[in-house]
Formats: structure tokens, sequence, C-alpha cells
């Protein structure tokens, strides 16, 4: 299996990852709870198009190392600067999906852009999730306190559940099957519990909006204007007038999961985001 180890850090942090393809290289980060497994669709997509495909686990998610602490941005982003130094990638695109977003932005905030050509945000938590004063369209700290509670107290009964408002599966039937959200229950709930509770408070808890400024690339921003998990007008909305460069899609009816869901439509606009 491939492996690459970080050794950036507290202690060294091994990272799974999967490299396909030649030309231009493009990396995609998952989303929170699941796995590089999760970008299964746009892999297939990209590699057909001629792009080398970059995928790989969060440190506590997947067959990555599950370590009692390092989840917060930067030492998830210092995970991907390993993968970008060991590979000695050049010209870029970084693509974050939900919690991957953050991923995107502390890169470049951390690191900068000298190997990153463009970067991509879907569906991403980008730059807040919160709801604070100025902050209204968040997420109540009321739903996030409940989250982390059936985190610490009942994680595989949430997980269970979470991926049908994930996907909003009751409106996509047409778009996916119930083997989806067995699929992703399976990933998810083999996960650290460690990891998914403190991946959880990284990404509701980070506020991004200050590091806009450090998004000089060109980004493309999609999002669902139905996305129960991150809403729409304190994510993309926000990220849009924040980011300078940037091209934003919002995809009508498309949940949270729009990489399954919407697939045809998130891959097309991603295609033509990279031949641009």
């Amino acid at each position: 299996m491939p492996f690459l180890t970080n050794e950036e850090g507290n202690q060294p942090i091994d990272i799974y990852y999967q490299d396909y393809g030649k030309g231009q290289p493009v990396i995609l980060i998952h989303g929170w709870p699941l796995s590089h497994q999760a970008w299964e669709g746009q892999v297939q997509t990209l590699l057909e198009a001629g792009y080398r495909v970059i995928s790989y686990d969060r440190r506590g998610f997947g067959l990555s190392s599950h370590p009692l602490d390092g989840y917060d941005y930067s030492s998830l982003a210092s995970d991907l600067n390993a993968i970008i130094q060991q590979l000695d990638l050049h010209k870029v695109t970084i693509v974050g999906f939900s919690m991957g977003g953050g991923e995107v932005v502390r890169y470049l905030t951390d690191y900068g852009t000298e190997r990153i050509s463009k970067a991509a945000l879907i569906a991403s938590i980008i730059p807040l999730v919160a709801q604070k004063e100025d902050n209204p369209d968040g997420v109540p700290s009321e739903v996030l306190n409940s989250i982390m509670e059936a985190l610490k107290n009942n994680r595989v009964g949430f997980l269970k559940d979470f991926h049908k408002n994930f996907y909003n599966y009751q409106e996509n039937k047409g778009r996916m099957s119930e083997a989806n959200l067995e699929y992703d229950f399976s990933i998810a709930s083999h996960a650290s519990p460690i990891a998914t509770i403190k991946a959880a408070e990284a990404w509701a808890g980070t506020d991004f909006r200050a590091e806009l400024k450090n998004v000089t690339v060109p980004t493309l921003i999609v999002h669902g204007d139905a996305d129960n998990i991150v809403p729409i007008k304190t994510s993309a909305d926000q990220a849009a007038k924040g980011i300078a460069d940037n091209e934003y899609h919002v995809i009508p009816n498309a949940p949270h999961g729009l990489n399954l869901t919407h697939r045809k439509e998130l891959d097309k606009l991603l295609l033509e985001f990279l031949k641009k």
C-alpha cells in the first residue's frame, strides 16, 4: 500500500494515498467523516480527462495514522504539504470538499502558492460554519453542541443517519441508492472515534474569514442551494465575496453530497475550470 510519512509535528504521521495517471496533478481532499473513497467518481472522470489524480486519507480516517491529537487545520495542512513535497508536485490544483476546504485555505496561508496553480472549494465549510453575531446565517451553537454530544455518546448511531441528510436522500433516491448510504456508514464508522470528534471540532470552530485574502490563485467555488449540512449563505456566498479570483457556481437543488448526487454537473464544472 502507498504511504508517506509526515515528520512535521509531535509525531510521525503515516498518510495513505493513491496516485494515478499522468499530466497536471490534481489533489482531492475528502470531507468529514469519510475517506479518499468518497472521490471515486471524480477520480474516474479526471483520469479519463488525462490528469494525474492524487487522493488521500486525512489523518484519523481511512488507512492513515490515527493519532491522539493533531486535528487542527495547520496540522492537517502539514499532511497536505508532505504529499506535495515528497511527490515533488508543481502546478497543483488542490480540491477540498466540505471540511477539506479548510486544508485548501490553511495550506495557502501556511505554505503559499509556489507549487499551486488553482484551487477548488466544493460544498466547502469555508469560511465559517458557526453562527456568530457577525455571522447570523451560520449553524447555531445548540445544533453544533448536539452533534458533539452525539459523537461522544452515540457515535455509531449518529453516523447511521447522518448521510441521509448529507445527500437529502428522500429527494435524491433517483440519483443514488441505499447502498451508497451503507457504504458511507461503513467508512465513517471505522474512522477513529477520537479523530471523528476532534476533526468535527476543527471544522465547527475554525474561522477562516481573515485567511480568504491568502487565496490568490484562481479558485472554483461550487455549492448546492439545498445543502442541509453547510448552509450556502455562511459558506460559499461569503467565500465568493472574500476570494478575489473566483468562479462561483450554485447547483440548483443539490445537497451537501453533490459529488455523488450531482456528479455530472460537478464534473463538468471541474473539468471546464481545469482546462482554463
